[in-house]
C-alpha cells in the first residue's frame, strides 16, 4: 500500500470519526435534559424517535448494517426529490433497502425486502450529477405499508426488536470470538488502518447486536449473503452466520497477504541483484578490470581471429562490421544481427587443416577391420588415396557410394575418414527442398542461417574434414528453389574454390573438402550432378559375406549393446545361415541385423524365465525364435516356354522368371501381364516381332503365330517391372513355345534385343551375378559387351559359374536349344 494510499485511508477514517462524533453530540443530552431527568422525566435519544413514515433508498452493491457510517453517492436526476424531502424532516432520516441487480427504473414494491436499515443523513453535498452523504445505521425496519410506490419511495415502518436466545456467557464468548477475529483481519488486511481499531472500541462483548452487524459489515461476502443476515431478528442466530463468514475472510486475507509476501519477496531479490550487478559493473569499470558487453563481444571476435589465416577480403569485411559494432546500440536490433554475422565469421577455422595419413597398410587395416566383402570398393578407396600421397593430398575429389540399402555406405564413408585421420561430419539430403539449407540465407532475413555446409566447417573446426552428404538421390524440388542445382557449385572442383555462402556474403574455398555422396539409384539425380561425381558401385552381399559380416560385426555389437555375455547365447553356422537365406534375403544386412536382434530378446526371456545359464539356437529350434522362413528354397521353373531372366532393383539383383503360352487359335495376338512398365512393354514388342521373323531360321514352324493368342506373363504381378534387359529372356520364352521344347538345365540369361537380333549390353551385372548365385543357377547367358564388366568380378564371385557371351540372338539360341 503506497503512502498516497494510507493518506486517503486515514482521511476517510478520520472523516467517519468526525461524522460519528457529531452525531453523537446532536444525540447526547442537554443540561436542560439532564435537569428534567433528574426531576423525573426521562430524555431517550434521538434514534429512539425515529419516525413510522421513511423514504425510501434502494442500494444495489450489499446491504447497509445499522453499526456502520459510511459515504453513500446516488444518482442526483433520480433521487434529488426524495434528499430534498428527508431534509424537511426534522428527523433527517431514511430508509436504505438492498435490491440486488434489479433496474433502477422497473423498482417496485415487489423488488425491495421486508427489512432495511434507517440511517441518519449527515454532511450531504450536491455535485453536478449525483448527491453525496455520509449515512450512520441506526436500527432495522420492516415495511408494513407503502404509502407511495412511485419515487420518491414513502413506506409505513415498525422497527423490530432483535431478541438474545441464549445465555449471557454464550452471547459472551461468541461475541468475544468475534471481537478477536476483527482484530486479527485488521493487521493483515492494509485497508483496516488504525483509525479502524478505535472505531472498534466503541462496540463491547455485551452489546452482541451491534457487533455482530459491525463485523458482517467489514467482510465481503456477497450482498443477499450479507441480506440474509441483515434479516435475521436474533442476535444468537444472526452471530452464528456471522462468524464463518469472518473467518472465511481471514483465511481470504491471509492467503492474499502470503501472496504479497512471496511476490515481494522475488522482487526485492530481484532489485537487489540487479543493484548489486549495476554497482559491480561500475565498480570494476572505476578500477579498469572490466569492460561493457560490447567491447567484450569486440575482444571476443579479435581473440577468435589471433591464431586464423584469414584471407584479406574476408578481414576487411571482418573490420568493417567490428568498426559498426562498436557504435551500435547493444539494445538495438541491429547490434544482435551484426554480432551473430561476426560470430560466424570469426568461429569458421580459416587456414586450420588437419594433416592426411596416406598410410596405404592403415587404410587397409581399417577398412578390412570395418567391413567384411566389398572387395573392390576397399581396392578403389585405396587406389584413390595412393593418388592422392603422389598428389600430396586428396582434396578436390567427390565419390558417389551408389548401392542398395543397407550395404554400408554410409559405415564406409566413415571409414575413409578415419583411414585419412580427417574429421567426419555427415548430414542427409534427402527431401530437402529449400536451396538455402545448402547455401544459407540472406542476413535480411529474420532468423537467417548460414548452410549446412558452413555449420560443418564450424563444427569440425578444420577447412579440409570428409562431409557426407546422404540421401542424394532423393532430394526434392519446390517453389523455395532446387537444391540439386544448388549442389552444382558445391561438388565441382574447378568452382568450389570460391563458394559464396548467402549469409556470410564472402567467398569460401571449399577445394579442400573430400565429398562422399550416398544413393541408392542415379535415375533420379541430374545429369551435370552425376557427372561431377566419381561412382563407386556397392552392390550388395552374398550368403557368405553376409556370414563374415554377422559373425565378425552385427553378433558381437548386437550382444555388447545388451550386455550379454558371448558364452551364453550360442548361435551355431547352420543356424545363422538358415537365418539369411530364410530370413534376410535383401542385398544388404539391415533385415538380417533385425532378425539376430529378435534372438537376442527371444533368448534373454528364454534365460529369465526358465532359469537358464545359457542358451543354443540351431537349425532344430530356430523356427522357436523367428517362426516360419519368410522365404523358401526357390525352384526354378520349368517347362515349355518358360525361361529365367536376371534384372536389377534398387534393391539388388533378382531373378525374373518369364512365361510364355499360346491361349487359343482363333486369332492372333499377344496378351502381357506382370505390371510391365512401358520400356518392358517394348521388349517384349521386339521379341514377338523378331520371334515371329525367325521361326524358320531356328527350326520351328513358320506359321505357329498366324492363328496363335499368346499370353507372356512376369510372375508377381503385383510389383511393378521395367528396365531394358529383358528382350533376350522374352525371346527365348516366345521361341521355347514355339519349338515346343523346354530348357533342359538351370540357365538364367540377361540382355536387351534389337529387330535385327542384335543383342546389346545392360547394367547391373555384378548384382544379376549375385542373384543368379543365391538362386543355385550356375550357367549365364551375357551380352559381349558385358564380358568386361563381368571379368572385373571378384573372383569369388565367379568361382563355379559357366558363362556364354552372346553378340547376336542366334549365339543365345545355339546355347539354349543345342
Amino acid at each position: 500500500m503506497s503512502e498516497r494510499d494510507q493518506d486517503q485511508s486515514r482521511d476517510f477514517y478520520a472523516e467517519l470519526e468526525e461524522a460519528r462524533q457529531d452525531a453523537e453530540e446532536e444525540n447526547s443530552p442537554t443540561q436542560d435534559d439532564q435537569e428534567s431527568t433528574s426531576q423525573g422525566r426521562a430524555v431517550v435519544p434521538t434514534q429512539d424517535y425515529l419516525p413510522e413514515r421513511l423514504y425510501l433508498l434502494p442500494i444495489h452493491n450489499r446491504p447497509f448494517f445499522p453499526a456502520q457510517v459510511q459515504p453513500l453517492v446516488i444518482h442526483r436526476e433520480r433521487w434529488e426529490e426524495t434528499m430534498e424531502r428527508v431534509g424537511n424532516t426534522p428527523h433527517q432520516s431514511v430508509g436504505v433497502a438492498f435490491v440486488g441487480d434489479s433496474g433502477v427504473d422497473e423498482l417496485g414494491p415487489g423488488d425491495f425486502p421486508e427489512i432495511g436499515t434507517a440511517v441518519k443523513v449527515h454532511r450531504s453535498q450536491t455535485e453536478e450529477q449525483q448527491i453525496q452523504f455520509i449515512a450512520q445505521g441506526v436500527r432495522r425496519f420492516r415495511i408494513v405499508r407503502w404509502l407511495s410506490k412511485t419515487p420518491p419511495y414513502l413506506v409505513e415502518v415498525t422497527y423490530p426488536k432483535e431478541p438474545i436466545e441464549a445465555s449471557d456467557e454464550e452471547a459472551r464468548a461468541y461475541a468475544m470470538a468475534m471481537i478477536n477475529g476483527i482484530k486479527e483481519l485488521l493487521p493483515i488486511n492494509p485497508l483496516y488502518g488504525e483509525e479502524l481499531k478505535h472505531y472498534l472500541n466503541r462496540f463491547s462483548p455485551h452489546e452482541p447486536g451491534p457487533l455482530t452487524d459491525f463485523a458482517a459489515a467489514i467482510t465481503s461476502a456477497k450482498g443477499p449473503e450479507l441480506q440474509e443476515v441483515l434479516e435475521t431478528l436474533p442476535v444468537m442466530a444472526r452471530m452464528q452466520k456471522v462468524l464463518p463468514l469472518l473467518r472465511k475472510e481471514i483465511e481470504v486475507a491471509q492467503l492474499q497477504s502470503e501472496i504479497s509476501e512471496q511476490v515481494n519477496a522475488q522482487m526485492q531479490d530481484r532489485q537487489r541483484e540487479f543493484f548489486l550487478r549495476e554497482q559491480l559493473k561500475v565498480i570494476q569499470r572505476e578500477l579498469g578490470i572490466s569492460k561493457d558487453d560490447r567491447d567484450n563481444d569486440v575482444d571476443t571476435f579479435r581473440e577468435r581471429l589471433e591464431n586464423l589465416e584469414v584471407p584479406e577480403r574476408v578481414m576487411e569485411r571482418i573490420e568493417d562490421e567490428l568498426g559498426k559494432l562498436s557504435v551500435l546500440e547493444t539494445g538495438s536490433p541491429e547490434y544482435g544481427t551484426t554480432r551473430n554475422y561476426l560470430d560466424w565469421l570469426t568461429s569458421l577455422p580459416w587456414g586450420i587443416t588437419s594433416e592426411d595419413q596416406l598410410d596405404l597398410p592403415r587404410a587397409r587395416k581399417i577398412l578390412d577391420r570395418d567391413h567384411d566383402g566389398l572387395t573392390d570398393v576397399k581396392e578403389r578407396i585405396v587406389e584413390f588415396l595412393a593418388e592422392g600421397t603422389f598428389k600430396g593430398d586428396v582434396g578436390g575429389s567427390i565419390l558417389l557410394l551408389v548401392g542398395p540399402p543397407g550395404v554400408g555406405k554410409t559405415s564406409v564413408g566413415r571409414s575413409i575418414a578415419e583411414a585419412l585421420g580427417r574429421e567426419f561430419y555427415r548430414f542427409s539430403v534427402g527431401g530437402m527442398r529449400d536451396e538455402a539449407e545448402i547455401k544459407g540465407h540472406r542476413r535480411t532475413y529474420i532468423g537467417a542461417m548460414p548452410g549446412k555446409l558452413v555449420q560443418a566447417l564450424k563444427e569440425v573446426e578444420v577447412e579440409n574434414p570428409v562431409i557426407m552428404l546422404d540421401e542424394v538421390d532423393k532430394m526434392g524440388q519446390s517453389f523455395q528453389g532446387d537444391p540439386a542445382s544448388a549442389l552444382l557449385e558445391v561438388l565441382d572442383p574447378e568452382q568450389n574454390v570460391d563458394f559464396l555462402d548467402h549469409y556470410l556474403d564472402v567467398r569460401m574455398d571449399l577445394s579442400k573438402v573430400l565429398f562422399v555422396c550416398t544413393a541408392n539409384t542415379l535415375d533420379s539425380l541430374p545429369p551435370a550432378l552425376l557427372d561431377r561425381m566419381e561412382q563407386i558401385r556397392l552392390s550388395g552381399y552374398i550368403a557368405e559375406e553376409k556370414m563374415a559380416i554377422a559373425k565378425h560385426h552385427l553378433w558381437p555389437k548386437l550382444l555388447e549393446r545388451d550386455r550379454i555375455p558371448k558364452k551364453r547365447i550360442n548361435l551355431t553356422d547352420a543356424a545363422l545361415r538358415k537365418v539369411i537365406e530364410g530370413y534376410a534375403r535383401e542385398a544388404g544386412v539391415r533385415q538380417l541385423e533385425k532378425q539376430l536382434h529378435r534372438i537376442v530378446r527371444k533368448a534373454a526371456v528364454t534365460m529369465l524365465e526358465n532359469e537358464q545359464d545359457t542358451v543354443k539356437i540351431s537349425v532344430n529350434n530356430l523356427e522357436d525364435f523367428l517362426g516360419a522362413p519368410t522365404f523358401r528354397k526357390e525352384k526354378v521353373l520349368k517347362g515349355v516356354g518358360v525361361v529365367t531372366g536376371l534384372a536389377w532393383t534398387s534393391m539388388g539383383g533378382a531373378t525374373l522368371p518369364v512365361e510364355a503360352a499360346r491361349v487359343h487359335a482363333k486369332s492372333r495376338g499377344l496378351k502381357l501381364t506382370g505390371q510391365l512398365g512401358d520400356v518392358m512393354q517394348e521388349s517384349a514388342n521386339i521379341a514377338y516381332s523378331y520371334t515371329m521373323a525367325h521361326l524358320k531360321e531356328f527350326g520351328a514352324d513358320p506359321t505357329f503365330f498366324d492363328e496363335a493368342h499368346v499370353h507372356m506373363h512376369v510372375p508377381e504381378g503385383a510389383t511393378p517391372k521395367d528396365g531394358p534387359s529383358a528382350g533376350v529372356t522374352m525371346t527365348t520364352a516366345l521361341l521355347s513355345l514355339a519349338k515346343q521344347q523346354p530348357l533342359d538345365r538351370p540357365l538364367a540369361m540377361t540382355g536387351e534385343l534389337t529387330l535385327s537380333g542384335q543383342v546389346i549390353p545392360v547394367g547391373g551385372i555384378r548384382e544379376k551375378v549375385i542373384a543368379a548365385r543365391r538362386s543355385d543357377i550356375f550357367e549365364l547367358i551375357l551380352p559381349e559387351p558385358n564380358r568386361r564388366d563381368y571379368e572385373e568380378l571378384p573372383d569369388y564371385l565367379k568361382k563355379g559359374m559357366t558363362v556364354h557371351f552372346a553378340n547376336r540372338y542366334r549365339d543365345v539360341a545355339k546355347v539354349v536349344f543345342a
